[in-house]
């Protein structure tokens, strides 16, 4: 496939290098230009391009792995040209302490981070790779039947789009749980119990089911406090986001 990966951080030059590794055509991109990313293309074997040519050139796929907070950043149009038929996958999660600041949307819980990534790109998008450390994602896929195989959820509004997707994570070596609707995706969100979990298919649909598909707002601010103070443990020991 022609694959496109809009982000050039950790989850974005993971799956450059696994997916070049597949056999993929990848171009990346970051906010920068090209120029600076010349030891992510000898990493990866991805082709450094705009971020324009990198959603023209994806016609198969294209990945939006960037802060929550410079999505609105993006290019005008910067998908307009790009069929119809081509997925979108988005990465992101909130992080309002140590990178993004507040967003009031995300923040009362009217949307869910994917849906308010939707409305930016005015596209409909696969939420997936969220979940899972970058480096898990190089050295943790396993052929499929394997026990214990790491699963990753994967949800969208657009069937077609994600059953392509959830064939492309079975690819990388997980096994792909679909995780429901994007207004569902809060269940693989930071603070809830499948983030970072490396969960086994099984376990990882007993967690979803356990959670219902409507999030109620005693969960909503169960998690919004699980998350915070992963982010204050993180930012006492100096960890920073790219």
């Amino acid at each position: 496939m022609n694959i496109g990966i809009i982000g050039a951080g950790h989850i974005g030059s993971a799956l450059a290098e696994r997916l070049t590794g597949l056999g993929h055509t990848v171009y990346i991109a970051n906010s920068r230009g090209p120029e600076t990313l010349k030891d992510v293309e000898q990493k990866t074997g991805a082709k450094a391009v705009t971020a324009e040519e990198a959603a023209q050139r994806g016609t198969d796929l294209v990945v939006v792995t960037i802060p929550l907070k410079n999505i609105p950043d993006l290019p005008k149009g910067l998908l307009a040209g790009v069929p119809r038929e081509t997925p979108i996958i988005d990465t992101s999660n909130y992080y309002p302490m140590l990178r993004d600041g507040r967003i009031p949307e995300l923040e009362s819980g009217a949307l869910t981070e994917s849906e308010w990534v939707q409305q930016h790109l005015g596209r409909p998008v696969v939420k997936v790779f969220n979940n899972i450390y970058a480096h898990h994602i190089v050295e943790k896929g396993q052929p499929a039947g394997t026990p214990g195989r790491i699963s990753l959820p994967v949800a969208s509004d657009d069937a077609a789009a994600k059953q392509k997707v959830m064939q492309l994570v079975d690819e990388l070596g997980f096994d792909a749980v679909d995780a429901g609707s994007l207004h569902q995706s809060w269940r693989q969100q930071p603070g809830t119990p499948a983030y970072g979990a490396d969960l086994p298919a099984d376990k990882l649909r007993e967690n979803l089911q356990s959670l219902g598909t409507e999030r109620t707002e005693a969960q909503h601010a169960e998690f919004k406090a699980n998350h915070a103070r992963t982010e204050q443990a993180m930012a006492d020991q100096g960890i920073k986001l790219n």
